[in-house]
């Protein structure tokens, strides 16, 4: 259905959570969003409201003969791509898709946002257009990896290079909140990352943050170092955008050589190809583990709204599962989960 934007309230008036999508952020766009999102309607019942060029959209619909049941499109003429600023999305493109729905999204014309586009245009579009939680000093890219024993929240992993100590325990606070929420972790440890495990480990960053950590309240666990990260010993590793994010590509490219070293040991002669077989239901296991489309994307904590990045090359799955995360995040109200930590810590400086 083609939604004339002046029209639609009428439709959050009487349908269910409705879920925006940039439809033509990522490198396969729109059908990857389209498909992603048709397959959300089916799965997850929600509603989703496809913002972008409509020609391109419903050409998409009619080469793939994709329903349309619980879709909605909303026309943005314009695109931001990889190669615009980050400001572009304000300043220059008030009408590009991510424009769009971050200001539907502000506007309360959606639960929730999905895109899989440029991750600094998202990021300075939904700290000017749908505005930081209050208190909040940065919000934060929280990437949920995969662990030993579970799954396990990096965070920040790239909105901010450069960070204040008081900035990490907001982090912390915002990761231990999506935890809980979304992935259902009571009381989630906090470790930071560090070079060692003693409290005199680390920069003045780290010096500063480790015992405002530790008076936080939350379920601090001490320094961690990087060779424990992986095994999931924290529930919530939290550290500066540099740091995340050499972390973050460091354990993608370690897994992608390991599983790359894995199927060509497997595939090597008929002896191996049967042991392959016989392994097959624990290789598969291991692989679903390691797959990033399983988790969907990223969510951009601190936002007053859910914001969620999927990844620039997602696919339909990966869409799907980003909405999928969306919802629940809307629905558990992380955002609000964060504010109350946030008068909390204000009540208790208040008192001392």
């Amino acid at each position: 259905m083609i939604v004339p934007l002046p029209l639609f309230n009428y439709f959050l008036e009487v349908n269910s959570m409705k879920i925006l999508i940039d439809a033509m952020g990522g490198d396969n766009a729109p059908l990857a969003p389209l498909q992603g999102a048709a397959q959300a309607v089916q799965e997850l019942g929600v509603e989703v409201v496809l913002v972008g060029q409509q020609p391109a959209i419903e050409a998409a619909v009619k080469e793939n003969n994709i329903s349309m049941q619980g879709l909605y499109i909303v026309h943005a003429p314009d695109v931001v791509s990889m190669e615009d600023d980050a400001t572009d999305v304000v300043r220059k493109k008030p009408e590009s898709s991510l424009a769009v729905a971050l200001k539907m999204l502000a506007n309360g014309e959606g639960d929730a946002l999905v895109s899989a586009g440029s991750t600094g245009a998202l990021l300075v579009g939904a700290t000017l257009l749908v505005k930081r939680i209050k208190g909040i000093k940065r919000a934060a890219i929280g990437t949920v990896m995969p662990g030993g024993q579970k799954p396990w929240l990096l965070i920040d992993t790239g909105a901010n290079v450069d960070c204040r100590p008081e900035m990490l325990v907001q982090f912390a606070a915002m990761g231990s909140a999506y935890q809980e929420k979304v992935m259902g972790v009571k009381n989630p440890t906090v470790g930071l990352a560090n070079n060692g495990t003693e409290e005199t480990k680390g920069t003045d960053l780290q010096l500063q943050a480790y015992p405002l950590l530790q008076n936080s309240g939350l379920n601090f666990a001490g320094n961690i170092e990087a060779r424990e990260i992986p095994t999931g010993v924290a529930d919530v590793v939290v550290c500066d955008g540099f740091t995340g994010n050499i972390i973050l590509k460091l354990t993608e490219g370690v897994a992608k050589m390991f599983s790359g070293m894995i199927k060509e040991m497997m595939m090597k002669n008929l002896k191996t190809k049967l042991a392959a077989l016989a392994l097959k239901a624990g290789l598969t296991n291991f692989k679903k583990k390691m797959d990033y489309t399983e988790y969907g994307g990223a969510p951009l904590l601190g936002i007053k709204k859910t914001v969620i990045k999927a990844h620039g090359s997602s696919n339909s799955k990966a869409i799907k599962n980003a909405i999928r995360q969306a919802k629940i995040c809307a629905e558990n109200d992380v955002a609000g989960s964060i504010e109350s930590w946030i008068a909390q810590q204000k009540t208790v400086e208040a008192e001392e």
